[in-house]
């Protein structure tokens, strides 16, 4: 049931009963704010003109039908201009039992739309780290959050695997690698390869020191160094297929592949389908040369394409280089294209730090310059950067925190501070890795996911990890204490199915089915502002309200038959919306802890 409508609805029959006909848009409907008794809240000020009588008197007059002809009311009370209606015990009994009698409970049905969400977007030229972690949850969460909207959703990489960056490491390796593999090496793929992007930073570093001292400026050495001009041969001689440079590519790319496929594993991401730069750069290439002919970019005197987009208050974009080598907008204009021929989408979502907020500003309109009306239905979902208390992280210098670390070093921390606290005592060895895997990463989605994707966040990862406060351990510990009660429940064989008993709520017991009656709605509201940050609030209240709860009424114990089925009842509800709410945010809650 949808109380706001329901509610409008007893609202206008009383209206028109008092004072004649409503007019759509005078009847609002609002949750009652904490700090008043009630439940929701009519606005009256809107319906003064039709009363002819004061805010308060009209609230009263209008309370007091409700209550005498709406046998879901059991009481009002006036602030003012507002109305504040006090709902039934027996209305949220019915509720819970329309929760309990649903299994799909606060999942949408299909809506027909095709929502297309990229996220990850890696460079082969590195591992992935701490800001790509960000990302992956961020854009793994959203696309189940949409689904569960009802939206088909394609969750899809891009993986930028061509471009100067890929071949400075390739470069790099060439010159001081010594034939190094990652089975020589011991290292994972892709953090080989990372070793080797660094070393070229290193080295291009001294070339400039260098320059710069036999008299040219720090601009014209950036330019001149031996081994930067060495690694933009090398990406012109990609592009022109040489077969030498291409085996080298494609060997190294082939490491970095393998490593990115175990941290996604790791960390519990999937994709549906996978693109590449070097398979959309050409698109992009006839795209620029289709916008050549039709007179919406311009060529220089070098030979490079551009598009000035001064008129639209922006600046001159480069397309093309003088060279004919492409950009990553030439790449982007191609990869567009090809998902909104290919898919048929309604939307396509772009899970993209919020450095990039001017690229996909210029990408819309250069798209729609060139006639895609589909440039409209394109999304940037920007976030903000994460920072550690020592700063800022850097690729080129080797000062980021790994991803495959991070979680290693999360799961360590879970498994130290489970035994301090005796939570895993009684788990047999494998129940004790799978839990701390568990509470490991739970504690890192939760402490990323939780945060408003818009705001820059700092990470602590030990803060992250602590059982009490909003953090994912407790919400998962408060999981595994309600199964502990359904397990104790069950070999003492006690029957909590069937119907729900019809008995008095204690307010508590009120309080959790409220908090249920709203997962809908949140659910809805974090899929149309693309936040995780909303699931993450709802869940954490749903369990803290759940701790008060069982702190302060015995369920096991409980003599009354009917209440004791009936506590049992709201206590797996309650298990399966945290479980529920906690996998939109691709973590797995704990049976046993």
């Amino acid at each position: 049931m949808n109380i706001e409508k329901f509610l409008q609805q007893k609202a206008s029959e009383c209206v028109e009963a008092l004072y004649g006909p409503v007019a759509e848009g005078q009847l609002q409907i609002q949750k009652t704010r904490k700090e008043f008794e009630g439940d929701y809240t009519l606005v009256v000020f809107p319906l003064l003109k039709l009363s002819r009588k004061s805010p308060e008197q009209t609230a009263t007059e209008i309370g007091a039908y409700l209550v005498e002809h709406c046998p879901e009311l059991r009481g009002y009370n006036v602030i003012k201009g507002f109305l504040n209606l006090v709902l039934d015990g027996s209305f949220w009994a019915a509720r819970f039992a329309e929760i309990v009698a649903d299994p799909k409970y606060g999942f949408a049905p299909s809506t027909g739309r095709t929502i297309m969400v990229e996220y990850s977007s890696p460079n082969t030229n590195k591992p992935l780290h701490l800001g790509h972690i960000r990302n992956n949850l961020l854009g793994y969460s959203v696309s189940q959050i949409l689904a569960a909207n009802g939206h088909r959703v394609i969750k899809v990489n891009l993986v930028n695997d061509r471009g100067i960056h890929i071949c400075k490491s390739m470069l790099a390796w060439q010159k001081y690698g010594n034939g190094e593999t990652p089975e020589s090496s011991g290292m994972k793929g892709d953090h080989l390869v990372g070793k080797y992007y660094v070393e070229f930073d290193k080295h291009y570093k001294a070339e400039i020191k260098a320059l710069m001292a036999q008299g040219m400026s720090e601009e014209e050495a950036k330019h001149q160094a031996p081994i930067i001009r060495e690694a933009q041969e090398m990406l012109r001689r990609w592009e022109a297929k040489d077969s030498e440079v291409r085996a080298l590519w494609e060997k190294m790319n082939g490491w970095v592949y393998e490593g990115f496929d175990k941290t996604y594993k790791a960390m519990g991401v999937d994709f549906d389908k996978v693109y590449y730069e070097s398979q959309t750069y050409l698109l992009g290439k006839n795209i620029v040369e289709e916008g050549l002919e039709k007179g919406v970019f311009f060529r220089k005197e070098d030979g490079s394409v551009w598009i000035d987009l001064t008129a639209d208050g922006l600046d001159q974009k480069l397309l093309l280089r003088g060279d004919g080598t492409s950009v990553y907008m030439t790449q982007d204009l191609g990869t567009a294209f090809r998902r909104f021929a290919d898919n048929n989408l309604d939307e396509m979502i772009y899970v993209v730090g919020n450095e990039q907020n001017y690229h996909f500003q210029v990408l819309k309109l250069v798209l729609k310059k060139l006639g895609y009306d589909w440039s409209d239905h394109i999304y940037h979902l920007s976030y903000g950067m994460v920072e550690l208390p020592e700063g800022k992280m850097k690729s080129r210098e080797g000062t980021v925190v790994d991803a495959d670390d991070l979680i290693d070093d999360m799961v360590a921390t879970a498994r130290e501070m489970s035994q301090e606290l005796g939570k895993l005592d009684g788990c047999t060895p494998q129940e004790a890795d799978a839990v701390c895997h568990m509470v490991g990463l739970g504690a890192l989605k939760y402490f990323i996911l939780k945060v408003d994707p818009k705001k820059t966040m700092l990470f602590d990862p030990r803060e992250s990890i602590d059982f009490n406060g909003n953090t994912g351990p407790f919400i998962q510990y408060t999981h595994a204490r309600i199964c502990s009660i359904l397990r104790k429940a069950a070999e003492a064989g006690i029957d909590c199915g069937g119907e729900v008993a019809v008995v008095e709520y204690v307010p508590e017991e009120i309080e959790l089915i409220k908090q249920l009656v709203d997962f809908p709605a949140v659910v809805r509201a974090a899929g149309e502002n693309f936040s995780p940050a909303m699931i993450g609030a709802y869940v954490y209240e749903l369990a803290k309200l759940f701790n008060g709860y069982y702190h302060d009424h015995s369920i096991l114990r409980e003599e009354n038959e009917a209440v004791r089925r009936m506590r049992l009842q709201l206590c797996r509800e309650v298990a399966r919306i945290i479980a529920t709410g906690m996998k939109l945010l691709g973590i797995d809650v704990p049976e046993r802890m």
